[in-house]
C-alpha cells in the first residue's frame, strides 16, 4: 500500500512538473541582485580587470541594450561600472529573447545532448536554463534522494574560470565572463543549490519552486520569495543604492573555492529557508511567510550577496587574462 502511495505521488509530481516545464522561473536574485552582486565586485578589481573586463564586454551582442539602461548623464566610468552590472543579468535576459531556445524538452533539466555542455561563444543560442543551479539534494522526513544532474552552476563555473584564465579567443572569454559575473551570484542563493525531497515530492522540490506560498489561482512561491528578496527593481542606480547598504563580506571572501561556495547555500538552505514553521517539513505548502521569516530572509540574502561580489572581484583578478 506504501509502495502504491509513492507511486502515485510520484505520478503526481512528474505531471506537475511537466506542466510547470518553461513556466519555473530560476532567476538567483533577480537583476537587482545580480546587479549589486557585480556592483560590489567591481568596487575590488584592480584597474587591470576593470579595463579587461570592459574589452571583453564589449563583444556582448546584447551590449547596445544595456547601454540604453544607463544614464545619458552617467561619467565614461561610471557607465563602464554600469555595464559590468548589466552584464550580470544577460543569462537570465537571454530567457526571453525570440533568438534564444532551449534545447531540452523540459528547459530546466538536462537531458544528455551534446548541447547541454557545449561552450562555443555567442554562437550558442540556446538558453541553458539548467546552468543557473545545482539542484543539491536533501530531506528533513528521510525521503530517497537523487543526484544532481550534469551539467549544472558549479561545472559550469569550474569550466568558466578556466576558461577566462587560458589563451582562448576573446569571443570565448566574453560569453564565459558574461556567464561567469551571473552565476557567482546565482550560487549564493540558497535555493538555487538546493532541492528538498521529501515523502510528499519525491521527485524534489526544484529549489522551492514547487513550494506554494499560497493557495491557487494566486501563484506565489518560496523560490520567488529569494529571488526577490532584496527587490526587483531593473535599474542600475537603484542596485547601487541596495549595495552599499550591504555588510562587509568578511574572511570569508577569500574562500575561492566553488564548492564551498555551494555547500555554504546548502547549509543556509536547512538552518535559514526551510524553517518549521512556517515551512513544513514535508509537502509542497501553501505555506505562509512571517513577518520574522521575511526580515531574517532579507539579512541572510544581504549577506550572501555582498559575499558573492567579494568573491567574484578575487576571482577576477586573480584568474581573468
Amino acid at each position: 500500500m506504501a509502495s502504491a502511495t509513492r507511486t502515485a505521488r510520484r505520478i503526481v509530481g512528474l505531471t506537475i512538473t511537466v506542466i510547470l516545464a518553461g513556466q519555473i522561473p530560476c532567476s538567483g536574485w533577480d537583476s537587482l541582485g545580480h546587479m549589486a552582486v557585480a556592483y560590489v565586485a567591481y568596487q575590488q578589481l584592480d584597474q587591470r580587470t576593470k579595463d579587461r573586463a570592459d574589452a571583453l564586454l564589449q563583444l556582448n551582442p546584447d551590449r547596445p541594450n544595456w547601454l540604453k539602461l544607463i544614464p545619458k548623464s552617467a561619467s565614461a566610468d561610471k557607465r563602464k561600472m554600469m555595464i559590468f552590472m548589466i552584464a550580470a543579468t544577460w543569462p537570465d535576459r537571454i530567457k526571453f529573447l525570440s533568438t534564444y531556445s532551449d534545447d531540452t524538452k523540459n528547459p530546466d533539466r538536462p537531458d544528455g545532448k551534446a548541447t547541454n555542455s557545449q561552450n562555443i561563444g555567442y554562437s550558442d543560442l540556446f538558453k541553458h536554463r539548467y546552468w543557473h543551479f545545482i539542484d543539491t539534494p536533501f530531506t528533513q522526513d528521510g525521503a530517497a534522494l537523487e543526484p544532481a544532474p550534469d551539467p549544472n552552476a558549479q561545472t559550469r563555473i569550474i569550466l568558466f574560470r578556466q576558461v577566462i584564465a587560458s589563451n582562448e579567443p576573446d569571443e570565448l572569454k566574453s560569453y564565459d565572463l558574461s556567464w561567469l559575473i551571473h552565476l557567482v551570484g546565482d550560487v549564493h542563493q540558497p535555493l538555487h543549490c538546493a532541492s528538498r525531497f521529501s515523502q510528499q515530492v519525491p521527485d524534489g522540490d526544484q529549489g522551492g519552486n514547487l513550494v506554494q506560498l499560497c493557495a491557487a489561482p494566486c501563484k506565489d512561491e518560496l523560490h520567488a520569495f529569494w529571488d526577490n528578496v532584496l527587490g526587483t527593481s531593473e535599474s542600475p542606480s537603484t542596485a547601487i543604492t541596495v549595495a552599499k547598504k550591504l555588510p562587509p563580506a568578511g574572511a570569508g571572501a577569500n574562500d575561492l573555492d566553488t564548492g564551498d561556495w555551494i555547500a555554504e547555500s546548502v547549509a543556509n538552505a536547512k538552518s535559514d529557508v526551510y524553517v518549521d514553521p512556517p515551512i513544513g517539513v514535508s509537502g509542497d505548502g501553501p505555506f505562509t511567510l512571517t513577518s520574522k521569516y521575511k526580515a531574517h530572509a532579507k539579512t541572510v540574502a544581504q549577506a550572501r550577496v555582498a559575499l558573492a561580489g567579494a568573491r567574484l572581484a578575487q576571482v577576477l583578478n586573480a584568474e581573468l587574462k
